[in-house]
């Protein structure tokens, strides 16, 4: 008997089954990146810049003035970072902020090129300071909020090795290719061509980024109304306060850095200084070279090291060699100033040791603000504050340490640096420094 013929109804499709969570990139497929891109934004404004415009003719004064002023957008940026609090998708602004760096360094490739160059170059810098500052903080939280403790010690070496590598390989090469430009095609073309060259690796950067980086997301999403931002701003500020030992931990964020910035500032000018005035005498061309080739890998290690090292021991166990380590550079320095070699090789090894010194150690602040100071209800905006402090800290050592230097000499002066460093060690045993992190699920991947 045949069946009997029915009308088809609708085809509705069966309820798709839930799709398989996606398993979370590993962090070395973003933190790199994420973090070279940071530190791309800031060395343009902080170093390249002035290097730039020493070779257009600008007098000294002008450029550390301006480029000062700019660097304070850094010091400063934790006063806006609880309107970030308020985005749902950190991701988007990192990689907003990104693409707004590239398109800030095409428009200063185009700056060099007009009559009032030096104005207009510090207009754009200056946009290009905001926006790298603001991306700092995005950038930060995201990778806190991605991130479990112990994941965070693990990949805080990778973190500050690839913020530092974009200053070290950028004296390495981007140094040499804007010298060899400017003999043929002048300076003003050279420094266009190379700010643009900048332009477009950014925004091959933040398109790699995009695709990278997790979409960690709020929990929850806030009005975005100016008085929610407002009150935000005022609790982020008295919970940042209330916070016991607050005022202590403040003191030694800036004690951490009193050394570190004298040294960094004064150790590249005594390696060009003439051995008649105390220096060793080496060609602008020598040191890019030695902190591009030795000096990049050095700190490269130490810093991965660094990490994993606080992450095997805890931060409160580690804590005590991570600043032993950054007091190495200060001791490496005032070797070079009572032995004055000219061997290049000797010279490079020393500035190798100081780098894997400086690396490994600056690991301790990083994770110090991070695991201590940031957690609480607005993690990201105490991170920005404790890294705004950290920046203050920098800027005053970095102000005196050229008066310092002056007073005392080379050979005093890094002696002077290594008291320095001692504070900042007695201090540690008066802070709180949380203990290891044993979650067993935690796996560094």
């Amino acid at each position: 008997m045949d069946s009997p013929v029915t009308t088809p109804g609708p085809l509705v499709a069966p309820p798709a089954a839930p799709p398989a969570p996606a398993r979370p990139r590993s962090p070395i497929r973003w933190v790199p990146s994420l973090y070279f891109v940071q530190g791309l934004q800031f060395f343009v404004v902080m170093l390249i810049a002035g290097l730039m415009f020493k070779n257009m003719g600008v007098a000294n004064e002008q450029i550390t003035r301006w480029t000062g002023v700019l660097g304070l957008a850094w010091a400063f940026k934790p006063l806006w970072s609880p309107f970030l609090e308020l985005a749902r998708s950190k991701k988007a602004l990192v990689v907003l902020f990104q693409f707004t760096g590239a398109v800030g360094l095409a428009l200063l490739a185009l700056a060099i090129q007009l009559p009032m160059f030096f104005a207009a170059s510090i207009a754009v810098l200056f946009l290009l300071a905001y926006a790298s500052a603001t991306h700092d903080i995005a950038c930060d939280g995201l990778y806190m909020a991605s991130l479990s403790p112990k994941l965070q010690a693990a990949y805080a070496g990778w973190q500050g090795a690839f913020f530092n590598a974009s200053k070290f390989l950028t004296l390495g090469g981007l140094l040499v290719l804007a010298g060899h430009l400017e003999r043929q095609v002048g300076v003003h073309n050279a420094w266009s061509a190379i700010f643009a060259l900048l332009g477009l690796l950014l925004a091959a950067l933040a398109a790699y980024n995009a695709w990278a980086l997790p979409n960690t997301l709020r929990a929850d999403a806030m009005p975005l109304r100016a008085d929610a931002v407002l009150r935000t701003m005022a609790e982020v500020v008295a919970d940042f306060l209330r916070k016991p030992g607050i005022w202590v931990a403040i003191l030694f964020i800036v004690l951490f850095r009193l050394a570190e910035g004298q040294v960094q500032t004064i150790g590249p000018l005594f390696l060009i200084e003439a051995r008649a005035k105390g220096g060793l005498g080496l060609s602008t061309e020598q040191v890019g070279g030695i902190y591009g080739t030795v000096g990049t890998a050095a700190f490269l290690v130490g810093s991965v090291l660094g990490g994993y090292f606080t992450a095997w021991l805890g931060l409160r166990r580690a804590m005590p060699v991570l600043i032993l380590a950054m007091m190495v550079p200060n001791a490496v320095f005032y070797y070079l100033g009572v032995a004055l070699p000219a061997d290049l090789w000797h010279i490079g090894t020393a500035v190798s040791i100081e780098m894997f010194g400086y690396g490994f150690g600056f690991v301790g602040m990083i994770l110090y603000i991070m695991q201590a100071v940031a957690p609480g209800s607005f993690q990201t905006a105490h991170y920005a504050l404790g890294t705004g402090v950290m920046q203050l800290g920098f800027i005053l050592s970095k102000t005196i340490s050229g008066d310092i230097q002056v007073a005392l000499g080379y050979e005093k002066f890094f002696l002077w640096t290594i008291a320095c460093g001692v504070p900042a060690l007695l201090l540690q045993f008066f802070v709180k420094i949380p203990a290891a992190d044993s979650a067993a699920a935690d796996k560094v991947a």
